[in-house]
């Protein structure tokens, strides 16, 4: 059968003090909503509708996905009349009701919550230790005859563990009659979603349930402090499953994967290292504490010493990157490079064997094998208005403090020397340098305070 997925994200979060909508604050780096819907997406739905309300704008802007249609909830009067406001797109046999603030909700769980969906309704619940502020599930001989929202609750039905996470599986014709029945006559004067379940008892239609397999599956955010405990929640589930795949986390409390991280045998990863976007760890490789990788891959028995930033690049195996250094987009790095502290390297490639340890700055430049690259070198890339290339032949040794005025080529086995400003091609196998006559002025005298 087909799949309709109604998306509620209208709400402001009062409670998160901020100006931003509750759904679009990061989540290992996504929008909560994206979360939602990236989800959703794998369950193949024919139509995917988000209702909102708070500063649409930034909603639409946060997310990736296309194919999704939208509907303003103008005034929140309740999560009936949000999903009332869908409608006019639900045009498959079933409909999935979701929620954009809850992040991690398991596709498992929704795929089993839809199979049990015929012409009634399906609802998914959790049983918690401590319910409260959640809505309870009210069942006569095991059977669910309706829900109760917390405030509603009398001392009986408080007593109650199993919760209404609000997702809702149902029977797309039978949800837009039922939708059209709901009243305000409760305590918050809004119209709730969950007084279906009511209204498919009086039909004599069926009401099943599907139990969540994880709690943290069905947590909803709604505070500064909601949002830390599910993203460590998130961290701890992701730093589990790299544990059981033999990768060795020197504490796994302090590792945050804000994408897709790809580990080979024997990976150890120190404290406080972050990953965004898509990284690969080949064998062996061994990151110290508190490194930033971004989009990049590093190959076998490479270490990567404590501080190092890795963004959009490569880097070979048996290197040795840091600490303190910097790999920026464009960057390629061969085989057994070494990358020493307090380097910058940005769009350039550095071949096998080379070195580049101390305080240097190194952009579009090409780098050959064996090249020694001494502390404070700087190839000057730009003019002001165009970039321009560097090119270090193999087996070269830029003395320390060298400037490279790009465009500029320094031949195979040739030497600069120390200090120099180099402004012209280098000839191979020679020594060059450009440096000003030194000076000794006898009888000078540092000036004085008077």
């Amino acid at each position: 059968m087909s799949l309709n997925v109604v998306i509620l994200a209208a709400g402001k979060g009062t409670r998160m003090h901020s100006e931003l909508p509750k759904v679009i604050h990061s989540l290992a780096n996504k929008p909560l909503l994206q979360h939602v819907l990236e989800t959703s997406q794998r369950l193949n739905p024919e139509t995917t509708t988000i209702i909102t309300g708070y500063k649409t704008d930034l909603v639409k802007k946060s997310i990736t996905n296309h194919n999704i249609s939208w509907c303003l909830q103008e005034k929140q009067l309740g999560t009936g009349h949000a999903v009332l406001q869908s409608t006019s797109h639900l045009s498959a046999d079933k409909t999935l009701i979701l929620y954009g603030d809850v992040p991690l909700i398991d596709a498992l769980d929704l795929q089993q919550l839809l199979n049990k969906v015929d012409e009634g309704l399906a609802i998914l619940t959790c049983n918690k230790t401590k319910p409260e502020g959640y809505g309870r599930i009210v069942r006569h001989k095991e059977e669910i005859i309706k829900i109760v929202e917390e405030k509603d609750c009398n001392k009986e039905e408080k007593k109650i563990t199993e919760i209404n996470t609000g997702i809702i599986a149902c029977n797309t014709k039978n949800l837009i009659a039922w939708l059209g029945q709901i009243t305000n006559n409760n305590s918050q004067n809004e119209y709730y979603l969950t007084d279906i379940v009511e209204f498919a008892v009086k039909d004599g239609l069926p009401v099943h349930s599907q139990l969540a397999q994880k709690e943290i599956s069905v947590f909803g955010v709604n505070s500064k402090e909601d949002l830390a405990e599910i993203e460590r929640g998130l961290q701890m589930s992701k730093a589990k499953l790299l544990m059981s795949q033999g990768v060795t986390l020197l504490d796994p409390s302090r590792i945050d994967i804000r994408g897709e991280l790809k580990c080979g045998t024997d990976v150890t990863i120190d404290v406080g290292c972050i990953f965004e976007g898509s990284v690969t760890l080949g064998a062996n490789v061994h990151l110290k504490p508190y490194c930033v990788l971004k989009d990049c891959e590093i190959k076998d028995g490479t270490i990567v010493e404590a501080y190092s930033h890795i963004d959009s690049s490569i880097v070979g195996s048996s290197s040795r990157i840091g600490p303190y250094a910097r790999l920026r987009p464009g960057t390629s790095l061969a085989n057994n490079v070494h990358i020493g502290n307090f380097v910058e390297i940005k769009n350039s490639s550095v071949n096998q064997g080379s070195k580049i340890n101390h305080l240097s700055y190194i952009g579009d430049s090409e780098i050959g094998q064996n090249v020694n690259i001494g502390a404070g070198t700087i190839t000057c890339n730009y003019d002001g208005v165009k970039k321009h290339k560097t090119i270090i032949e193999d087996n070269v040794f830029i003395g320390s403090s060298s400037q490279l005025i790009a465009p500029v080529i320094v031949g195979k086995g040739a030497t600069i020397g120390a200090g120099s400003t180099i402004t012209k091609n280098a000839p191979e196998d020679q020594l060059t340098l450009s440096r000003s006559q030194q000076k000794t002025i006898f009888g000078w005298h540092k000036p004085e305070k008077k």
